[in-house]
């Protein structure tokens, strides 16, 4: 949650709504992980829609098994909200059987506005998501390292980022060159990241990936990350459902 931080939240009840415009879902969620008031829970959705609204964006819930209260997954479902987008938190306990790899590449470090740029470029993201990306690097209450794993030419592979927090690291937004796609540049990227986290000080790490994206899950796998658990997001606006939901 530190390193997901927008620097647009505020709170319902005990809530955290997340504003954020961009990609990242995270970004832009009710988190609904405190322990809520004498409101019902119709009336604390009106609230939360009325945030939702005024920053012209869709509501969005995002569903833990520490959300509260413990029966909100099935009283939105009740009423219709859909539920899409099944996410594991994966988490790697130690760092130590990590070897620096043999293929030439190597990291080279990026600004957020770089690297918020080139990612979205690859991710199709308009602009005013692009913007939104690297506003949240820069203020997010922990700090974001961004990197760029290049050839000797300086030909550019794979993207990602880390974020230290004490002796935890995490990896967000890991995206390979398209054109260097299927030739083991995530592997390599993702462990010269953990490396950097480990001269660092990190011990351990953690990330985020969606349950059907098959060659990530194999990827983590084959780095030794096991599932911690599980989240999904429901919503009631057809404009957030993906196809076939």
């Amino acid at each position: 949650m530190h390193a997901a931080a927008s620097p647009r939240e505020t709170r319902v009840d005990g809530w955290l709504i997340r504003l954020s415009p961009g990609k990242a879902r995270r970004s832009r969620c009710v988190n609904a992980l405190g322990s809520t008031g004498e409101l019902p829970l119709d009336d604390l959705i009106v609230r939360c829609r009325r945030s939702f609204e005024q920053a012209g964006l869709p509501v969005l819930f995002r569903i833990t098994p520490f959300s509260q209260p413990a029966a909100l997954d099935d009283w939105l479902d009740a009423r219709g909200w859909r539920a899409f987008d099944p996410t594991d938190v994966q988490v790697l306990p130690h760092l130590d059987h990590l070897v620096p790899t043999s293929s030439g590449a190597t990291l080279q470090a990026m600004s957020a506005d770089a690297y918020a740029t080139l990612v979205g470029s690859q991710r199709g993201s308009s602009q005013e998501e692009i913007l939104g990306h690297a506003e949240r690097l820069k203020t997010a209450p922990v700090r974001h390292q961004a990197f760029c794993l290049q050839q000797p030419n300086g030909e550019p592979l794979a993207y990602g980022q880390i974020a230290l927090d004490g002796t935890l690291a995490g990896l967000f937004d890991i995206v390979t060159v398209a054109a260097h796609r299927g030739q083991g540049w995530g592997r390599t990227l993702c462990t010269e990241l953990l490396l950097e986290a480990r001269r660092q000080g990190a011990l351990e790490a953690y990330l985020q990936v969606a349950v059907d994206n098959a060659p990530a899950q194999a990827l983590y796998a084959g780095l030794g990350f096991q599932r911690a658990y599980r989240y999904h997001y429901r919503s009631d606006d057809p404009r957030t459902w993906p196809e076939g939901v």
